[in-house]
């Protein structure tokens, strides 16, 4: 009895809370306020210039030709950058004159049969490009990096693997550690986000979600949306680590809720219904970020963000406090009340805030590439961060780094083998088709 007392409780109040959506849908936009809109609609070009090495090609464009899928995954930034500096403004083939250096190393671009990230060959490559670059140009020497940045988005950054506990075991690779880190990752009081890094956006398609766009006009007849897995069976067989046990909450409290849409299957219809939701949750998976924050904001759907300490993409251009939802992860059990406790007004202004354009552009690599887009908010990032402070340029032969540390030992290597041999031999069961959902 009780139990049909609360679903008939509920379904009333999101009966109300929808009508009050449908009739506030012709609501404007909403300009960001105060100094996160300016920063947002900065313009970098005339304030940094960067010098893009010219690599070979086994560094970049050959990776790619071996395997196309690297263009479409989530991990994609790191291609797309490397194209939008070519052509940019801020492009200049001087480097004595340049403020910023990049090196062009597609380190992602290793994928499964399933097209899931293998981190495990990135250290070496990643290595190898930098000794290239020390060796032929005196401009790492002069910092050891201090004025270089790398785009690295895998799961956890720079500590290149998918899993934390192996992850943190791992640590940032030594040779990036005095580097400018642009990454997807970010947890506060990590080992794997160090001071200065630039949190980014995954990369999301915009083309494909443009074509799945429905008229602003329709109602948001949803109340809570998700699509994704809740257990990663193959990965976590114990249940202990995936998700820190978040999403398996989500689905044991809510799975029978009518508030709640929520499923491991992943229709056709996932784009149209976002746009039909009010509320999306962005739970964790094994990394604290997923794909599913950028379809959000595109769609207009308010991110429910349910990852402790996590550092949110351009968090001083965009405020992620006024346009999501942040429940902490021991709370999830609360979700129905704490979405249906928040007033209707609160929500509309929400909506008129992911409804503003410079919003939504900020979260895509288009191409080409448009005023206010990620690429631009990199820029600005790196623009912030001007000028350089002269103590991070060393005295002529000085060093920091150790350059014995990361894959020098014979150890390490020899694991790094065996892990490589483990994970071609597993592949199959290891990612599983549904796993693609597992962000």
């Amino acid at each position: 009895m009780k139990k049909w007392v609360f679903t008939v409780l509920f379904s009333f109040v999101f009966c109300v809370r929808i009508e009050a959506f449908k009739f506030h849908k012709t609501q404007q936009t909403e300009r960001i306020s105060g100094s996160a809109g300016d920063v947002l609609e900065d313009d970098p070009v005339g304030r940094l210039k960067v010098f893009v090495y010219e690599l070979p090609s086994k560094y970049n464009k050959k990776i790619l030709q071996k395997d196309p899928r690297c263009l479409t995954h989530m991990f994609a930034a790191e291609i797309y950058m490397h194209r939008f500096l070519l052509s940019s403004p801020v492009r200049t083939l001087n480097p004595e004159e340049a403020d910023w250096f990049y090196t062009p190393v597609y380190s992602t671009c290793d994928l499964t049969p399933n097209g899931l990230p293998l981190p495990f060959k990135s250290p070496r490559m990643m290595r190898s490009a930098i000794q290239l670059i020390s060796s032929n140009w005196p401009y790492w020497n002069r910092t050891e990096g201090a004025d270089h940045f790398f785009i690295v988005p895998h799961d956890f950054g720079a500590c290149f693997h998918y899993q934390e506990e192996k992850a943190i075991e791992r640590g940032i690779l030594t040779l990036l550690q005095r580097a400018t880190l642009v990454q997807t990752f970010g947890q506060r009081n990590h080992v794997c986000l160090k001071d200065g890094s630039i949190t980014i956006p995954p990369y999301a398609p915009p083309q494909k979600m443009q074509t799945h766009l429905i008229p602003p006009s329709t109602p948001r007849s949803i109340f809570v949306y998700f699509r994704g897995l809740f257990y990663d069976v193959g990965n976590d067989p114990e249940g202990g680590y995936y998700a820190r046990g978040a999403r398996a909450s989500v689905w044991e409290n809510f799975k029978n809720n009518p508030l709640f849409d929520i499923s491991t299957e992943h229709p056709t219809t996932y784009y149209e219904d976002m746009q039909r939701a009010v509320f999306c949750l962005c739970p964790l998976g094994w990394a604290p970020w997923s794909p599913r924050l950028v379809e959000a904001v595109i769609f207009g759907c308010i991110p429910v963000i349910i990852a402790d300490d996590i550092v949110l993409p351009f968090a001083d251009a965009i405020p992620w406090e006024d346009i999501g939802v942040f429940v902490a992860e021991k709370d999830v059990p609360k979700l129905d009340t704490i979405l249906t406790t928040i007033p209707i007004e609160e929500i509309l202004r929400k909506q008129r805030l992911l409804a503003n354009p410079s919003m939504k552009q900020a979260m895509l690599f288009p191409q080409p590439a448009q005023s206010r887009d990620a690429f631009h908010q990199i820029l600005n990032g790196l623009a912030r961060k001007l000028p350089h402070d002269r103590s991070v340029y060393l005295k002529p032969g000085g060093k920091v780094l150790n350059w014995t540390a990361a894959l020098g030992s014979v150890v390490f290597a020899k694991r790094l083998v065996n892990l490589e041999i483990y994970c071609f031999k597993s592949a199959r069961r290891m990612f599983s088709p549904l796993q693609q959902n597992s962000h």
